[in-house]
C-alpha cells in the first residue's frame, strides 16, 4: 500500500495490527476500537505510538476523552457511497480539536481527495494500483474554497478582503 501524508508520498511507519496480533515493543501501531478498549493500558506501556481505526459504525465520542493520547486516527471508507468518515473527520478536527494524523483508509478514491482534505484528513492509504502522482495532483486541483472547513484554508471572501 502507498501512503500520501501532508501532500507527499511517504513510507508508512505504522503497523496495522489485527486484534489478536502481538504488538512489538517500541512500534507504532494502529488497532481497532475494540482492541484499544480491551488493551489500552497495555498498549500504552509497550508501544511508541498508538493509532485507533474507526469504522462508520463506531462513534467519535468513544475516543474523544483520550485524543491527547492518540497519535493517529484512521477512518474507514468501506464504499465510495459511504460518507460517514467525512462527518467523523470534521467532528474530530473541529469539535474535539484532534491535531494528530487523520488517515483515510479503505475505498479511498482520487476524485474525493480534495473533499477529504477539506474535512481534515492529512493522510491517505492508497491501494497498490493507485497512481500517487494522480493523488498529489487531485489534492491541489481546487485552489479556492467558498466556505471555511477543517483544513483552515482561507475562503474566497477572505482572499478578496483580507481585513474580514
Amino acid at each position: 500500500m502507498a501512503l500520501v501524508r501532508d501532500r507527499r508520498a511517504v513510507e508508512d511507519d505504522w503497523i496495522a495490527l489485527n486484534d489478536g496480533a502481538p504488538a512489538a515493543p517500541g512500534s507504532s501501531v494502529i488497532v481497532s476500537l475494540e482492541r484499544w478498549r480491551r488493551d489500552r493500558a497495555g498498549l500504552a506501556a509497550s508501544v511508541a505510538r498508538i493509532g485507533v481505526r474507526l469504522s462508520g459504525d463506531d462513534a467519535v465520542a468513544d475516543i474523544a476523552d483520550a485524543l491527547d493520547t492518540l497519535d493517529l486516527v484512521a477512518l474507514t471508507f468501506p464504499a465510495f457511497s459511504d460518507g460517514r468518515a467525512y462527518s467523523m473527520a470534521r467532528l474530530l478536527r473541529e469539535r474535539h480539536g484532534f491535531r494528530g494524523e487523520l488517515r483515510a483508509v479503505g475505498n479511498v478514491l482520487r476524485d474525493q481527495a480534495s473533499l477529504m482534505a477539506r474535512c481534515g484528513f492529512d493522510a491517505f492509504e492508497l491501494g497498490a494500483q493507485v497512481s500517487i502522482d494522480g493523488w498529489l495532483t487531485a489534492l491541489s486541483e481546487i485552489s479556492v474554497c467558498y466556505q471555511p472547513a477543517a483544513d483552515r484554508r482561507g475562503t474566497a471572501a477572505e482572499l478578496r478582503h483580507p481585513s474580514l
